[in-house]
């Protein structure tokens, strides 16, 4: 643990072996992966990398969407590994009760130590199965500091199913996890000047999601995004926009400013938002008072920004649990280390956190939590169940922030049965 006052930008802790603390409602890239509506997903490794992606698909409920190619010691010495995952994916596809519109292929970290030519697969599978989609994916976690990272590169190979449509006064909410709320300022901005919404994370058809095509202009907030939205402008020529989940009035103000300028609307008056999203934080701080608060890095991207906010507002924020700093958030570390330097920041990943001593509040203040990690390391039955902002945003977020706050505050929730699951811990999930 450190103080803000103390910690190094933007890498505060150092870099080496990881612990998985046990906190599993976030998503990884199966559940990006069924977004894709009619798809199927096919992952190429070895039985101790497929544990992980196959829990997840059972626990969805997806299994009949999802199938495996188990790679063992004799397969990497002694086969033909392009023919054994031609052979593999033949076998699978002539065993489904329906012919999936589109194949997310994934090969492992192993196919690159092998050699192994992928283009000359997705050449002949193309060939062989012009009716499907196969998407070029990868589970490759070794080079996530050097590459594109695993989610990177999957919503990447998910723009490229998209094929070209006429354009249309449509903007899409592209490379998000969790389905955009209509409520939130950017959707009724849209709303409000005659555009067609769409959105990836709400497709129910392989045909709508095709529609995503058509679209003029791609939002997205989620910053693992940014390699597919601009990969779309190069191929499809569809402009882009990144709407980061701000939690600044000033910021989110500019931002809706910045979209109407792009769909050539007038630039909105924010100022009834706004108080309406100062007054729910004034009755919330006034219910929480000084109960301290801990916040963690998968609840919103900008954990700093949420920080600041909650600070500024006269909430007490104990801890933040953030592994690194991103770029996007130097001011808004800067200004927590300037103005509350006492706050502690953890680390989530450090080995040292499986055998440090979980905080019991018997004796002391209940601590609120904003997601899981937070909830989990604190040993605390308050707190907000909630993934990548929910897919909220702007000030409708943190007038529906505050009242989650006062929720969470009032009604305790059964801390193991909530964040144990692998995919399943949170709501907002699925």
């Amino acid at each position: 643990m450190l103080h803000a006052r103390e910690a190094a930008f933007p890498a505060p802790f150092p870099h080496g072996l990881e612990y998985s603390p046990p906190c599993r409602g976030t998503w990884n890239i199966v559940h990006t992966g069924m977004l894709v509506p009619e798809s199927h997903q096919i992952f190429i490794c070895a039985s101790g990398c497929l544990r992980g992606v196959v829990l997840t698909a059972a626990e969805m409920g997806l299994m009949g969407r999802f199938s495996s190619i188990e790679l063992r010691e004799t397969d990497l010495t002694g086969r033909d590994n392009e023919r054994l995952i031609l052979a593999g994916v033949a076998d699978i596809l002539a065993r489904l009760p329906e012919r999936p519109r589109a194949v997310l292929l994934f090969p492992a970290c192993v196919h690159h130590f092998l050699g192994c030519n992928l283009r000359y697969v997705y050449r002949e599978l193309r060939a062989k199965y012009p009716d499907i989609d196969f998407a070029e994916c990868f589970m490759d976690p070794i080079r996530q500091t050097r590459h594109l990272t695993p989610e990177e590169r999957l919503r990447r190979a998910i723009s490229r199913l998209l094929h070209e449509r006429p354009k249309k006064k449509q903007a899409a909410f592209f490379g998000n996890n969790l389905k955009t709320a209509p409520e939130s300022d950017a959707w009724r901005l849209l709303k409000e000047s005659g555009w067609q919404i769409r959105d990836m994370a709400g497709c129910t058809s392989y045909a709508e999601f095709q529609e995503l095509g058509a679209s003029s202009l791609n939002l997205y907030t989620n910053p693992f995004s940014l390699p597919a939205v601009r990969d779309l402008k190069e191929r499809l020529q569809q402009d882009y926009l990144y709407l980061p989940q701000v939690w600044s009035g000033d910021a989110i103000e500019g931002l809706l400013q910045e979209l109407a300028c792009r769909i050539g609307a007038d630039a909105p008056d924010c100022r009834a938002a706004r108080e309406r999203a100062e007054q729910a934080l004034a009755s919330a701080r006034s219910i929480i008072q000084e109960t301290p608060i801990a916040l963690d890095l998968t609840f919103t991207f900008r954990p700093f920004s949420l920080a600041r906010l909650l600070l500024a507002h006269g909430f007490h924020v104990k801890a933040i649990y953030a592994d690194a700093i991103s770029a996007e958030e130097e001011a808004d570390f800067r200004w927590l280390q300037e103005n509350h330097g006492d706050t502690e920041l953890w680390p989530t990943k450090a080995p040292a956190l499986r055998l440090l001593p979980r905080p019991s509040h018997s004796s002391g203040p209940p601590v609120l939590a904003l997601g899981q990690k937070a909830a989990f390391f604190q040993n605390t039955p308050y707190f907000v169940n909630m993934v990548e902002g929910g897919g909220r945003w702007g000030f409708s977020a943190i007038k529906a922030l505050a009242s989650d706050m006062v929720a969470a505050y009032r009604e305790p929730k059964d801390i193991e049965s909530n964040v144990r699951r692998k995919g399943l811990g949170g709501p907002s999930l699925l």
